[in-house]
């Protein structure tokens, strides 16, 4: 599955370039309640929902004093709002009795594993979830699996599974070198641009030569340049 993974990886960072990545990790805290207003929304809802938190708040000890429905109010945009505030609310006040202090560092000297186990402990904070705050805030080689990655990876054929969840599991410790940023950004990228839920465009994919989906789509202006594009591998 490495050979694989990294001949994936190649291919899309030939199509699609390396994805940018800040030089400064973000605090884990801001990632988890970050990805937390991400979940069912689109980006530009999740983000005025955190910088509603950010811009009306000193600090996390701050928002953890008020009630699930007072933090639903700054956060109503991105959707979900009880779940969400719920959520937000229980994280700070559990990690603030916990530590006496709302804070993640000490997760930094556990291992991935460990860092799932403690985050997915927390009501509303799934694997997707907990591995976004592994990749991007920790650092580490983990790769996060939404429903364009899962999509995305079972077309190809690199996996057969039924859920994100269980596509997570099988890419686990198996991500090579130090790609999953690359991979995860733009397997994403794939899925919303290219390798879409509905009518694919797999005549542009730069995975068509690798990919095993049995129900690949082509406009009929397509189909005399599949051909011959399924005889060539123009990406080496």
């Amino acid at each position: 599955m490495k050979k694989q993974i990294e001949l994936i990886n190649k291919r899309l960072i030939k199509f699609f370039g390396v994805p940018k990545r800040n030089k400064k990790l973000p605090n884990p805290v801001d990632m988890l309640i970050g990805t937390i207003l991400s979940q069912n929304t689109n980006d530009r809802n999740s983000y005025k929902a955190f910088q509603n938190l950010k811009n009306n708040f000193n600090d996390w000890n701050e928002l953890a004093q008020l009630p699930p429905a007072k933090i639903e109010t700054y956060i109503k945009v991105a959707g979900l709002g009880k779940q969400k505030s719920k959520a937000i609310k229980n994280i700070l006040s559990t990690l603030l009795k916990k530590n006496g202090k709302i804070s993640l560092r000490y997760l930094y000297n556990k291992d991935d594993r460990t860092v799932i186990e403690e985050l997915t402990g927390f009501t509303g904070v799934g694997v997707k979830t907990a591995s976004c705050v592994l990749l991007f805030s920790l650092g580490r080689n983990v790769c996060p699996v939404d429903t364009h990655v899962h999509r995305t990876l079972n077309r190809i054929g690199l996996v057969t599974t039924s859920s994100p969840d269980k596509t997570f599991e099988n890419l686990f410790g198996n991500i090579p070198g130090n790609s999953a940023h690359s991979f995860h950004t733009n397997l994403i990228r794939l899925g919303r641009e290219v390798c879409k839920a509905s009518k694919p465009k797999c005549i542009i994919c730069p995975l068509l030569k690798l990919c095993s989906y049995d129900d690949k789509q082509f406009e009929k202006s397509d189909k005399l340049i599949a051909n011959d594009f399924m005889l060539l591998d123009n990406i080496k």
